[in-house]
């Protein structure tokens, strides 16, 4: 059923700026949709300008509606929820598993997956579905947090955009770094002429990205190392260690000339599972801002890939 709720005006302000403030858990985006849809009333009269200035001793009426379903359909798909409250989720998602609908993958997804098993969201946006805050690749593993109401988005939002939130990953990688740790600085555009891929670029346009790595295990060709994110850019992990000489085992789009995968883990690599892991998670409550961290366990198929170098599990 729609929310009705009224306001009293305690001094002049913009409209959005007292919807935004009197309503708790709604974003001033939010209220500004609600605004120029004609759900917001003032002294009786539909006003769909959210700049408008309200006088103190104004009555301000707002009707929230339900949210809207959002056109991605529940679907009873494998999920791993490792976590969830009344505002976030975290979900360790399956190799193989896109995160987003999209044209070439209309359903099958995580959100598909997410309406389905996770009957609390309150609507991001206006809209009944979860609020995807960092994504994944398609052929990554690990953890991804997911918000389920616009309070929640926006602060885990801000986290990842400030580099306050904590990431680590597994990164099984062809090559063998002479140091034991080290740090990848560079900026990622989508490559001029094969679109499907990021690369570092010489004249320093696009965005900034900093990857922090060190040695974990060694086993003659193969490396298993531990990157942590100080941004999320998309493919950063995959383009920086390609470039540093160490492609991702199982990469499709990264792959190098000249490297072969040696003998024991040929048949055992997906050709499109890049061997990278999700595997820790940092990020500050929402709303109670205490620190929370979760680990993802290593997956069947990156465990059976480890074993057959002789790499022991970290």
């Amino acid at each position: 059923m729609p929310t009705d709720i009224k306001l009293k005006v305690a001094e002049q302000a913009r409209l959005d700026v007292i919807v935004a403030g009197g309503v708790e858990e709604l974003s001033r985006s939010r209220a500004a949709t609600l605004i120029k849809d004609g759900f917001v009333r003032v002294d009786g009269t539909p006003v769909e300008r959210r700049s408008t200035k309200v006088k103190a001793g104004a009555t301000v009426d707002i009707t929230i509606p339900d949210p809207r379903p959002d056109h991605a359909l529940p679907q009873d798909l494998p999920l791993r929820i490792i976590y969830q409250d009344s505002d976030l989720a975290i979900i360790d998602k399956a190799a193989g598993m896109v995160v987003h609908p999209s044209a070439g993958h209309a359903d099958g997804t995580l959100v598909n997956a997410i309406l389905h098993h996770i009957g609390d969201l309150s609507g991001i946006g206006g809209v009944e579905r979860p609020g995807i805050v960092h994504r994944l690749d398609k052929g990554t593993s690990g953890l991804i947090v997911v918000a389920k109401n616009d309070a929640s988005h926006q602060a885990l939002a801000a986290q990842f955009a400030a580099h306050t939130a904590g990431r680590r990953y597994l990164a099984l990688c062809m090559g063998a770094p002479i140091l034991g740790r080290g740090t990848i600085e560079s900026h990622l555009a989508r490559h001029p002429t094969k679109r499907r891929r990021f690369a570092s670029t010489e004249d320093g346009s696009g965005k900034r990205a900093v990857t922090h790595w060190r040695v974990l295990r060694r086993a003659g060709t193969i490396t298993l190392l531990a990157c942590r994110l100080e941004t999320g850019r998309s493919h950063q992990i995959r383009v920086h260690l390609t470039e540093s000489g160490w492609p991702l085992v199982g990469d499709p789009i990264y792959r190098r000339r000249g490297r072969t995968l040696p003998a024991t883990l040929r048949d055992l690599i997906d050709p499109a599972r890049p061997m990278l892991h999700a595997r820790n998670l940092r990020i500050e409550h929402p709303s109670t801002g205490e620190e929370l961290t979760f680990e993802a366990e290593i997956p069947d198929d990156y465990a059976e890939a480890l074993a057959a170098v002789g790499i022991a599990r970290p």
